[in-house]
């Protein structure tokens, strides 16, 4: 018999053993846990969108105060009569 084979069988005589006992609380444990879960990813993404939006912001008033997109002037003045 191929490898496969054995571990299907395997699989099988662990299936058909004694199933263990679940916990009669677990599917409120689970779901109060997922709450908390999602909850918190919630929380994340509020948290990076206004750290965003701060940065947006900040890169604004940066932009205005400085002007970043003219030229700066000339150090030197050109030479008059060449």
């Amino acid at each position: 018999m191929s490898r496969s084979g054995d571990r299907e069988d395997e699989v099988r005589r662990m299936l058909d053993g004694p199933h263990p006992q679940v916990p009669a609380d677990l599917a409120r444990r689970a779901s109060q846990r997922g709450g908390r879960m999602l909850r918190r990813r919630l929380f994340v993404r509020r948290l990076m969108l206004v750290l965003a939006c701060a940065a947006v912001v900040a890169f604004a008033a940066w932009a205005m105060a400085v002007h970043p997109w003219q030229v700066p002037p000339a150090e030197t003045t050109p030479l008059e009569g060449w």
